[in-house]
């Protein structure tokens, strides 16, 4: 269906009657809010894990005071990953593959979660028609 066609459909359905959608709905600010929380969380996780990576990688000491606190907090997220590769050993470097790994699970995780916050926008019947004619294509 044209684009034209679709539209003065639109303007028929919604002359006389009120539609909510995101612009003016009341669930949309929670829901941008639910989503931004997801990605701080996220960016803060990534954060740590890459100071653990690069920490690893360039043979960081243990003992350290901010090594062995980069470690301890990391070692929850890490865990369930580190039976998955083998470590990587150069000279007291290691290739940490399963902060790799745990870097992109947890970005898929939050992925996932941040589309279903979406997933409960409120979306008018004209514009979920249009949307579906365009999922169509």
């Amino acid at each position: 269906m044209p684009l034209k066609i679709r539209l003065k459909i639109i303007k028929v359905l919604i002359k006389g009657k009120i539609f909510m959608d995101s612009y003016n709905s009341p669930s949309t600010k929670p829901l941008y809010r639910g989503t931004q929380i997801v990605w701080y969380i996220l960016a803060f996780l990534e954060a740590i894990l890459a100071f653990r990576f690069i920490l690893k990688l360039l043979g960081a000491n243990p003992n350290a005071g901010f090594t062995d606190l980069i470690y301890g907090i990391t070692q929850p997220f890490v865990s369930p990953f580190l039976s998955v590769f083998k470590i990587s050993k150069i000279e007291g470097s290691v290739f940490e593959w399963t902060t790799i790994l745990a870097m992109l699970v947890y970005w898929l995780i939050a992925v996932a979660i941040a589309r279903a916050f979406v997933m409960g926008k409120t979306v008018s019947t004209p514009e979920a028609a249009v949307k579906l004619d365009n999922q169509d294509k």
